[in-house]
Parts: structure tokens; C-alpha cells; sequence
């Protein structure tokens, strides 16, 4: 990330080493669905900040370095900026006009209602387990960031470290169906890339402001499948700055897991983990220790809700149309996991032995059925993240779904106009993991891929080892994402 000297940041005050600037009266801002204050949860389980399904918007106002009183004949020195360096010392963390970003300080307010609504903005996010120990002193003191350009949605996650956790500062989702029209074309489109790259400027205007230190970005399915997905890396990395890392099928999977695992049921035995994305779908198998589950196996299928949709045409005008195409949809996705369904059974009879099943997912459809089990009025993250849901409710709704026209699903609250024609596939794909791993229960997770980089950001920088990049050599070493621009 290029070096700059952001308004106000890292001001010293001298003589007063262990002093912070207070954040203005009245001023303190959310930046979004994202800084709400997160549902208080037991230690190892509480929410971190994810993902809602809608745009979240910012309105940072830089604050102003604290003035002195003039002195007659003591004029007041003012010392140089300096570019902020890469490990600061003895430095006070940039506020940028936001409540959320502060770690050990409260913003000053003048009334009760004043409080509540500040309280409301502070997002604490706990249950963090982070390999190599606590984020060492100068850690604390630095901004991480996580970037998820997935077939559906763009998402931007900044934090920084708290204790064994982090804390969420700003965040940023948009829906920009990047992979539309991939399943026909091979290739993304004008239209999409246009609006993804959008999406991505303000990512990078984010990423400046909030002073970020250490940053990964990601691309998934849209752009391993694209036959143009290299040249559109390549514009984005000169139009943005920002270095988007191709990761694997793999990488993905791995990243969920570390992103959500601390909402897994206890117990004992194997459990399922899965992602259902934009362009592809992962099911991991872990076994849970005492800091990272083990990967014993995992699968990825080419089917998400948005290339299911594409391959399966219109749903058609009739009920038994609709049910049609919901069958085929179903049977397709059960097709493609089915070797995988072989390599498990033996896990799946083991774990019924020990317990019952365990089953967690990570995604805007189980979210959002979730949203429905609950019959809120709108999306809450605070009730939906660690939510357990019954596994019947969750065939219910999908059946239910299925059986409805576009027309009235958008009608129905917290699907509205944008999820309204891909929920059904996103419910075709659940049942199908329900009939491979058929748990009584299902976790529910409004976190994934950003939760899981910037654990490991935050764990790479406090053990000193060197992040790589993931597996891509060409990024190995490669700290700042977004690169210098003239």
C-alpha cells in the first residue's frame, strides 16, 4: 500500500506520552450495517463483524490534531509530517472521525440517548483464536484489511487488533453480480465489470483513509472461470491500485473455515462446514481442536446461486414449471457432490455414533432463511450471526420458496428485488447438503472469507512470520495490496 500522511494521523503531544485525542461531541459516525454493536455471545463464540446483504455506506469526517494555547514570545512549533512508517512506535492510532475505530476509548457524549447511539456504532469483536499468540505491542496500534471479490458480491472488512480479538473500524458490501452471464458467455462482461470496479474505488478510497497497514484481496469463482479474468485483475490493479490474488478452490474453502468456525456447535467427532457462493459451493470436513479445526476432506462444485440460475434458464410462469426447474436444480447439485458423499459416509456414521451431526454455513441463502425462520421485518446481523435453526424449517422455507413466483418473493421481507431470483437456487443447494450431511440443526453465519484473512494477517504479523500471499507465489512477501501509483 502506497505510503501517505493521512489528516490528522499519528499527531504526538509532547509530554503527554500515553494520551489520546478524543473523538468530537456528536460526532462519532457509523459506517454501516457492519458497526452495529454486535449480540453479546459467551467468550470463543461472539459475533465479528460480516457481511449484511446491502451496501454499506461511510461518512467519515477527518478529526483535527489537538491545539495548544499560544504562549507570548513561545511561538508554537510544529513538528514535519512524515510518511506513517511500517512499524510505528510510541504512535497514536489514526481516528478518522469514526467511534468504531477507537480500541481503548469511548467517544465523549452529552446525554443518555447520546450514549445508546454511540454504544450502537462500537462493534467488539470476540472469539478470535489466532495462531502464534497475542498480536505483539506495535500490532495494536495497526489497521488490517480483508477484500472479497466474489461472482455476487464486492466486500471490504477493516479492523484492528483488541486483545485476543479484533475490532471491525469500517466495512463496505455491494452487490455487483460480476459473474453475470458467465455460465453462457465464458467471460465477464462490460456491464459487470464496470460496476465491480466501482465498487472497488471505494474500497480503495477505504483503504487509504483508514491508514490500512497490512491487506489481502481476493477473487474467487468469477475469476478462475473467466476466460478474461487475468486482464481484468490487470485493471483493476491500474485503475484501483488494489492487487487482487486469484485464489484456489482450496484457499477458499480454507479461509471460510477460519473466518466462522468459532460459531460451531461443541462436540465431538467430524463436522460440516460449507460456503454456498455467487459461482461455486464449498463443503469442508473438519475435526475440531483446541485453537484451528483440521481439514480432513473437502469439495468444491462449479454451482452457486448465480451460475445455478443461469444453467437452469427461466423459472417458467406455472407452479409445476417452477417445481420443474427447482427438481433439476436440485438434482444437479446433488450429481456433482456425490463422490464427495462416498469419501464422508464413513465420517457421517462415526460422528451419529459420538453425537449428533454438526453442520454450519457461511452464506447469504442461509442467512437470509434464517432472516425468514425468524420472521424479521428486515435483516438483523445481530439476530441471524450464531443463530441455530432447525433443519426442517429450513426444507420448509426452501419448499416454500420454490413453489413462489419472482414476483412474490420479492414481496417477501429481507429478499427483496436483488436475492429475489437467486434464493431458489441458494435453497436448492442447501437441501442438497442437507441430504449429504442430514444434521437436525444448522449453525448460521453472517461471516466468512474477510473474517478468515484478517485472522490471518493479524496472527502472521504478531508471529513474525512473513505472509505470503496465500498460494500464489508471484504475491509471496508481498505485505501492501495496494500497490504505489504516480
Amino acid at each position: 500500500m502506497a505510503e501517505h500522511d493521512p489528516p490528522a494521523a499519528r499527531v504526538e503531544v509532547s509530554g503527554r506520552p500515553g494520551r489520546r485525542r478524543k473523538a468530537r461531541k456528536g460526532k462519532s459516525r457509523s459506517s454501516g450495517p457492519d458497526t452495529a454493536k454486535a449480540k453479546a455471545r459467551p467468550p470463543g463464540s461472539a459475533a465479528e463483524a460480516g457481511g449484511a446483504p446491502r451496501e454499506e455506506k461511510n461518512s467519515d469526517a477527518p478529526s483535527s490534531p489537538r491545539q495548544s494555547p499560544s504562549r507570548p514570545g513561545r511561538p508554537r512549533q510544529k513538528k514535519p509530517r512524515k510518511a506513517p512508517p511500517r512499524q510505528a512506535k510510541r504512535t497514536r492510532a489514526p481516528n478518522s472521525g469514526t467511534g468504531a475505530g477507537k480500541a481503548a476509548a469511548t467517544p465523549q457524549v452529552d446525554s443518555v440517548a447520546e450514549t445508546k447511539a454511540v454504544a450502537s456504532r462500537l462493534v467488539s469483536v470476540a472469539g478470535t483464536e489466532m495462531a502464534g499468540g497475542l498480536p505483539s505491542r506495535s500490532s495494536y496500534r495497526q489497521s488490517y484489511a480483508a477484500i472479497d471479490l466474489g461472482t455476487n458480491n464486492c466486500r471490504l472488512l477493516i479492523a484492528r487488533p483488541s486483545g485476543e480479538n479484533f475490532t471491525v473500524i469500517d466495512a463496505f458490501s455491494r452487490v455487483v453480480r460480476l459473474g453475470e452471464g458467465l455460465a453462457q458467455s465464458g467471460r465477464l462482461s462490460d456491464a459487470a465489470m464496470e460496476r465491480t470496479l466501482a465498487a472497488l474505488r471505494v474500497c480503495a478510497d477505504k483503504l487509504m483513509r483508514r491508514n490500512v497497514y497490512l491487506a489481502r484481496s481476493v477473487a474467487t469463482e468469477a475469476c478462475r472461470r473467466a476466460e478474461n479474468g487475468p486482464e481484468f485483475i490487470e485493471r483493476v490493479r491500474e485503475e484501483t491500485g488494489i492487487a487482487l490474488d486469484i485464489i484456489s478452490a482450496r484457499e477458499e474453502a480454507r479461509l471460510a473455515v477460519l473466518g466462522c468456525h468459532v460459531l460451531l456447535e461443541d462436540g465431538v467427532g467430524p463436522a460440516m462446514i460449507f460456503d454456498i457462493g455467487g459461482g461455486s459451493t464449498e463443503l469442508v470436513l473438519i475435526e475440531s481442536t483446541d485453537t484451528v479445526p483440521r481439514i480432513l476432506d473437502w469439495q468444491s462444485v462449479p454451482w452457486g446461486v448465480v451460475s445455478l440460475t443461469e444453467s437452469c434458464g427461466p423459472e417458467g410462469n406455472t407452479l409445476e414449471e417452477r417445481l420443474e426447474r427447482y427438481r433439476i436444480m436440485h438434482g444437479l447439485v446433488s450429481d456433482s457432490f456425490a463422490d464427495f458423499a462416498k469419501r464422508v459416509a464413513p465420517a457421517r456414521e462415526s460422528a451419529g455414533q459420538t453425537g449428533p451431526l454438526r453442520l454450519l454455513g457461511t452464506s447469504g441463502t442461509v442467512t437470509t432463511l434464517a432472516s425468514l425462520h425468524l420472521e424479521l421485518p428486515q435483516y438483523d446481523r445481530r439476530m441471524v450471526d450464531g443463530l441455530i435453526v432447525p433443519a426442517e424449517s429450513m426444507r420448509g422455507i426452501s419448499a416454500r420458496l420454490s413453489s413462489m413466483s419472482i414476483e412474490e418473493r420479492r414481496e417477501v421481507n429481507c429478499i427483496g428485488r436483488e436475492r429475489a431470483d437467486l434464493v431458489v437456487a441458494g435453497c436448492a443447494i442447501l437441501e442438497s447438503i442437507l441430504d449429504l450431511w442430514p444434521a437436525a440443526r444448522l449453525g448460521v453465519a453472517d461471516r466468512g472469507i474477510r473474517e478468515g484473512i484478517l485472522r490471518s494477517l493479524i496472527a502472521s504479523h504478531s508471529s513474525g512470520k512473513p505472509f505470503t500471499g496465500g498460494r500464489n507465489p508471484a504475491l509471496a512477501g508481498q505485505h501492501h495490496q495496494l500497490e504505489n501509483r504516480p
